[in-house]
């Protein structure tokens, strides 16, 4: 019996083996077992080769510039979430008027400073490295102002988050242009811009929620997710470049002379929605940004590796879209500001209602903008920019009809003409300054039409504030005050129409069809 039971062992019989300890172990269940793992493995293969196309090398780009959209979204919300919560703020906090304001003036006087000098960093030690530095910076600087208790905690934590904005920053343009074909960048560069217009839009909407619902802090806690999010998909998919045309070192003599002068030309600007022009706070300032300015130049010309390469500007295509960039901060970021005033002051709009009513444009924004670049890859940015400046110009002139009496469909022609506007100008105009600088040099490029931008902006508000001044005499509860506003409210759209008029013949006259023919893209990094 014993011996049956051995040679047993050594067979299957009825599907069954035999083992030598006499335990019966069925075969079939063995096959059904490498029946059930083939049936297994097909949603296993199926799910890789879901993975395999989302994230092939002509993919790899677009998740390049999800990554990137985290960090400009944050930057762009910033920008109008906090406006909503600034008397909530005022109220917590215990802070006077002075003390709020430069919560609002110590992050765009930051910001507007060290553009320059971010997009040089980017460029010398890399566009990633840069930029998840700038994340860590702002998201970290959010969660202190989310969590402050005294005005000079929270003026402090603004600040360093302008730090961090103004690292981020031109690294996102600058990325996307070592980053994406000379064929697809107008279109990248408009879903960029998109991205901003969508952040822009929602801000106000955001702020007044959560500050309402919840506390103000949580316009800053937002951007902690978010930030997290963006650094962990900025290390996976964004690859590391740099300038390597030549030797590079940091032109600190640049740095310090451009920062001074932006500095105190900013801040002189701001002053004078305070002070007159003639104010020896204002002309001092002046005089201070006058000679860093100039000494910037100068030492700029003469340095062996300048923080800015001035020989950008020979190309008048670069030139022309910078000048039509400040152009448009000058006359739009103006109006946008003295829109919201009116809207509240005179229409009896809430700070909600405010920026819903600007919904319609930003819309038209986030929708055409990418469509913009696209076209401007094919056409050309030229006729795009012009046709842009002149609906932006007919938008400010529907504005211009407006009194206390108008109602939300007086303003829709405006918004609409503005979302068209904006879309056509910005998005072309960016792509056109990108497109006429080497690869090489793209964060520098990014960091100057960004400038442009915010220098226009504060001058903007600056200007077009001191033509509503000329109107307003006496201040509410006179019922004068808003008469006498909606006066220098319809002057200052006269003179950015003027503004935006001109910007539409500087881009007919000096931008040129872009040419693709750029130094090879940037090698990556040792270790990225």
């Amino acid at each position: 019996m014993a011996r049956t039971v051995l040679l047993l062992s050594k067979y299957t019989v009825a599907g069954f083996r035999v083992c030598d300890r006499g335990n019966i172990v069925p075969a079939v269940v063995r096959k059904l077992q490498q029946k059930s793992a083939g049936a297994g493995s097909a949603p296993v293969t199926s799910l890789n080769g879901m993975r395999s196309r989302l994230f092939t090398a002509e993919n790899r780009k677009w998740w390049t510039l999800v990554a990137v959209s985290f960090g400009l979204f944050m930057i762009m919300l910033d920008n109008t979430v906090v406006n909503v919560a600034l008397p909530s703020m005022q109220k917590s906090l215990g802070i006077d008027r002075s003390e709020l304001e430069w919560v609002v003036n110590a992050y765009a006087l930051t910001f507007g400073v060290l553009l320059l000098s971010g997009g040089k960093l980017a460029d010398l030690l890399g566009r990633r490295r840069i930029f998840i530095a700038g994340l860590i910076v702002f998201t970290a600087a959010s969660l202190v102002c989310g969590l402050a208790g005294t005005a000079t905690v929270l003026i402090a934590a603004r600040t360093v988050q302008a730090v961090g904005a103004a690292m981020m920053n031109p690294a996102t343009l600058s990325i996307i242009t070592a980053t994406f074909p000379a064929r697809q960048r107008g279109m990248a560069i408009g879903i960029w811009a998109g991205v901003s217009a969508m952040a822009l839009a929602i801000g106000p909407l955001v702020g007044g929620i959560l500050t309402e619902k919840i506390s103000w802090g949580w316009i800053f806690f937002i951007n902690v997710p978010i930030g997290l999010i963006g650094m962990v998909a900025a290390r996976v998919f964004i690859d590391e470049t740099r300038d390597t045309s030549r030797e590079q070192r940091l032109d600190l003599p640049g740095l310090v002379t451009s920062a001074v002068g932006l500095f105190a030309l900013t801040y002189g600007l701001i002053s004078t929605n305070h002070h007159a022009w003639t104010s020896a706070l204002v002309l001092s300032m002046f005089a201070i940004a006058a000679v860093s300015l100039t000494a910037f130049v100068l030492l700029e010309l003469h340095q062996r590796a300048p923080m800015l390469d001035l020989s950008l500007f020979r190309n008048p295509t670069f030139a022309g879209a910078n000048t039509v960039m400040l152009l448009v901060g000058l006359a739009m970021f103006g109006i946008f500001f003295f829109n919201s005033l009116f809207l509240q002051n005179v229409l009896g709009y809430s700070a909600i209602q405010t920026g819903a009513t600007f919904l319609p444009m930003t819309v038209l924004i986030i929708l055409v903008a990418p469509q913009a670049g696209r076209l401007s890859d094919r056409i050309g940015p030229r006729w795009l920019m012009s046709a842009g400046m002149l609906l932006l110009t007919g938008s400010l002139l529907c504005f211009s009809r407006l009194d206390a009496s108008s109602s939300w469909w007086a303003i829709l022609p405006g918004l609409l003409l503005g979302g068209f506007g904006m879309s056509m100008a910005m998005t072309p105009t960016t792509a056109a300054a990108m497109h006429s600088v080497p690869v090489d040099k793209a964060g520098v490029g990014s960091a100057v039409i960004n400038s442009m931008r915010q220098v226009g902006g504060s001058l903007g508000i600056a200007v077009l504030g001191a033509v509503v001044a000329t109107q307003v005499h006496v201040q509410p509860p006179n019922p004068k005050a808003i008469t006498q506003f909606v006066a220098g409210y319809h002057d200052a759209l006269y003179v950015g129409a003027c503004i935006t008029f001109a910007a539409a013949w500087v881009a007919a006259l000096t931008i040129r069809e872009a040419r693709h023919q750029r130094a090879p893209a940037p090698e990556p990094a040792v270790g990225a």
